[in-house]
């Protein structure tokens, strides 16, 4: 066992404040990391606060983690002391199922292991996030960061990016097509910059006048104002994808009816019941549209969307942040106050 510090919640209405705890031995395929820097999503405040009646307590959040090697395993081949590398949102999988035997392991037939708040497969313990100095992984679930990246704004692609870019990816946004990305936060930034470099036309969709500018500031080509009557019908069947990001209930209807024939509206952001107003079905039904559903991507996509941040000089627009500060980051995330994702710098953690 490794001691190791971190900042966890040990109930739903308490604040996170310092925890020691113990990392597990590392097993022969693991790599063992210094993590450098996690980025901070509003999943951690979910399971901090028991949002979800999902938690067990003490919960160490985290799933966006940077960090450098200190250690690897005798089995493992693809990393190396020094290097580089990310954890996202999972740290293993049955690794036997189709969806697993396919590189998505986000889909794994027996559910993934969570970063944080998952059961291990082999001793039955919590796993314990990135708002932590240190963290052994499994191989298969760690990637390598490019070195074009910024290594503080390349954590939340491993959460943010990656869940925008694989739906993007799976249903063919190419040239020619127009997205339209619901909601201006964390994911939708992140949704525009995907699809204006995929060779996508890009409208934001938002409730706010004063994001105008700064939505054509992260690339997109046109913005309309949802709670504009008159906007919304002027876009009526004119969008081939909307990728939608808000993450509390919201009608979906009139983002439905922007949409072309065979049109397709992609769920990233709402993980609870779709409730009031009901889902029209008739918008789906009379022009062949599609609701879809998407979750993060498998380690494959993940290393490739990583690589394609590279190759194209895109990065998350973040605010760094001393851990000291995670409860008051918590609550400015709670009313929109960061642009566009809080990432900690670890080493305020080891100061402290």
């Amino acid at each position: 066992m490794a001691n190791a510090k971190g900042y966890a919640a040990q109930s739903a209405d308490s604040k996170l404040a310092p925890m020691d705890f113990d990392r597990r031995e590392p097993r022969p395929d693991d790599v063992s990391i210094e993590i450098d820097y996690c980025g901070v999503c509003h999943t951690d405040i979910h399971f901090a606060q028991n949002d979800w009646g999902v938690s067990q307590f003490p919960v160490v959040p985290g799933h966006e983690i940077i960090g450098r090697v200190t250690a690897v395993g005798p089995e493992v081949k693809d990393f190396k002391v020094g290097d580089t590398v990310g954890v996202g949102c999972m740290v293993d999988s049955c690794r036997t199922c189709s969806s697993c035997n396919a590189g998505l392991e986000q889909y794994c037939a027996e559910g993934m292991t969570g970063t944080y708040n998952g059961v291990d497969r082999h001793d039955g313990s919590i796993t314990y996030g990135g708002y932590s100095d240190k963290v052994v992984v499994s191989d298969r679930f760690v990637v390598k960061v490019p070195e074009k990246l910024d290594p503080a704004a390349a954590a939340p692609i491993l959460c943010a990016g990656i869940t925008t870019y694989s739906p993007l990816r799976h249903f063919g946004v190419k040239a020619g097509h127009k997205v339209g990305v619901i909601g201006m936060g964390g994911l939708g930034h992140m949704g525009v910059k995907f699809a204006k470099a995929l060779g996508a036309e890009v409208t934001i969709f938002t409730r706010s006048e004063s994001k105008v500018a700064e939505a054509k500031k992260q690339g997109a080509d046109h913005v309309i104002i949802s709670t504009d009557p008159e906007q919304m019908k002027a876009a009526t069947e004119t969008f081939d994808f909307m990728l939608d990001t808000i993450p509390v209930q919201h009608d979906l209807n009139p983002y439905l009816n922007c949409l072309n024939v065979d049109g397709t509206h992609i769920i990233v952001g709402l993980l609870e019941p779709i409730e009031d107003p009901a889902l029209q079905a008739g918008a789906l039904v009379f022009k062949r549209r599609v609701l879809a559903g998407s979750l993060i991507g498998g380690m494959p996509e993940t290393q490739e969307v990583l690589d394609f941040c590279a190759e194209h000089d895109i990065s998350c627009d973040i605010e760094m942040l001393d851990i000291k500060n995670i409860n008051e980051a918590y609550e400015r995330m709670k009313k929109g106050d960061v642009k566009y994702r809080f990432v900690i710098d670890m080493n305020t953690l080891k100061n402290g």
